[in-house]
């Protein structure tokens, strides 16, 4: 018996069905499907190379090293909806049976469901012709779940300072005990509390060096900003982007002109540069120079199988899609180690943690 976890079936879902309707549709601000441009080809990792799958009229035509074969279009079309069925059939599996399609992969030389890279790239697109621009594609799907766009870890930490009230070590193992480690509204308590005998918690700088420095080639005021946005996701529950930011531009925590924040939109445009660059590439634990990378668009698909394409060509499509549709989540502080007071150099710091996710 052949088995795919549900994001394993996802990946060969979208190839399978772009390569048997040849088209894609470009997605709009609100997630939804716009005008539909060709796909000339698509490009995957396979266990011996690169392959080129050709989308001719009738047949794909597969060119790789190892290997080359046509077969009918319908194939992947009759393929891509029977992977879809079974998506529907086996909600709450984790692991899938696919064995159906298993004579089809091994016609296809495929033993790899999900391809193997290192560019962070799912596939590559051939777009409009065989000459037209070549897009590198990360896949976003509710059929499998959203992988975060930026993710958590303790390298995403920032610090506040702890300051106002000198606390003894008894009182900061008092504040720091909890019967229950992975509940996160334990944060908000501990802070809450901090704030009530009169301490204050102050941003004071990003945990990690590297994701400091990724942070500060974006904007050197993006740090501060993030640490608003995290008090109010733990203090006051507001999770959406575009929510944080209409907060943001309330509390003005820069103290910029207000011209700036209501006529300019200050502190949207430097939210807006933190996604994209999320989005292309940067990461909290790897050095980042701002250059492109390998990703230039992504495929969204929705729980019903639905995609949509994003790509650099319509870049501004893609931010507001994203301020739109992103939120901050509350991770759990002991996998990501935040949420205590910690001393450190003699000074008591708490620290919060960044993962900006996808809302469905």
């Amino acid at each position: 018996m052949l088995e795919a976890t549900r994001r394993e079936l996802n990946e060969l879902y979208v190839f399978f069905h772009l390569l048997g309707h040849g088209v894609i549709a470009m997605g709009d601000a609100e997630g939804k499907a716009g005008a539909s441009i060709p796909v000339a080809y698509v490009q995957r990792q396979e266990h011996d190379g690169v392959r080129r799958y050709v989308i001719g009229p009738e047949e794909i035509s597969v060119e790789g090293d190892k290997v080359r074969m046509s077969l009918p279009r319908e194939d992947f079309r009759a393929a891509s909806e029977w992977l879809l069925e079974r998506h529907r059939e086996s909600q709450g599996q984790t692991e899938i049976d696919i064995t159906d399609i298993e004579g089809f992969l091994d016609a296809l030389q495929i033993f790899d469901m999900e391809a193997q890279t290192d560019d962070r790239t799912d596939l590559h697109l051939g777009l409009y012709t065989m000459d037209g621009p070549v897009v590198g594609v990360r896949i976003q799907s509710l059929m499998c779940g959203y992988m975060p766009l930026l993710s958590g870890g303790r390298q995403a930490n920032i610090k506040f300072e702890q300051s106002g009230i000198k606390l003894s070590q008894p009182a900061v193992s008092k504040i720091n005990y909890t019967e229950q480690p992975e509940n996160v509204a334990e944060v908000a308590r501990r802070m809450l509390y901090i704030e009530s005998i009169g301490g204050v918690l102050k941003f004071a700088d990003v945990a990690d060096r590297v994701f400091k420095s990724n942070l500060l080639m974006i904007d050197t005021n993006l740090p501060r900003i993030i640490g608003t946005m995290l008090r109010t996701l733990h203090l006051d529950g507001i999770n959406r982007v575009k929510d944080l930011v209409a907060d943001l531009s309330e509390r003005n925590p820069l103290k910029v002109k207000d011209e700036l924040v209501r006529k300019h939109g200050f502190y949207e445009h430097k939210v807006r540069q933190l996604l994209l660059a999320a989005a292309w590439g940067m990461r909290p634990a790897k050095q980042w120079n701002g250059r492109q990378s390998a990703v230039n668009g992504y495929i969204m698909v929705d729980a019903q199988g639905r995609m949509v394409l994003y790509s650099r060509m319509d870049e501004q499509t893609f931010s507001d899609f994203l301020f739109a549709h992103t939120r901050l989540d509350r991770t759990l502080p002991e996998e990501d180690k935040y949420g205590y007071l910690e001393r450190e150099n003699g000074v008591y710091y708490l620290k919060l943690n960044l993962r900006i996710s996808l809302t469905k």
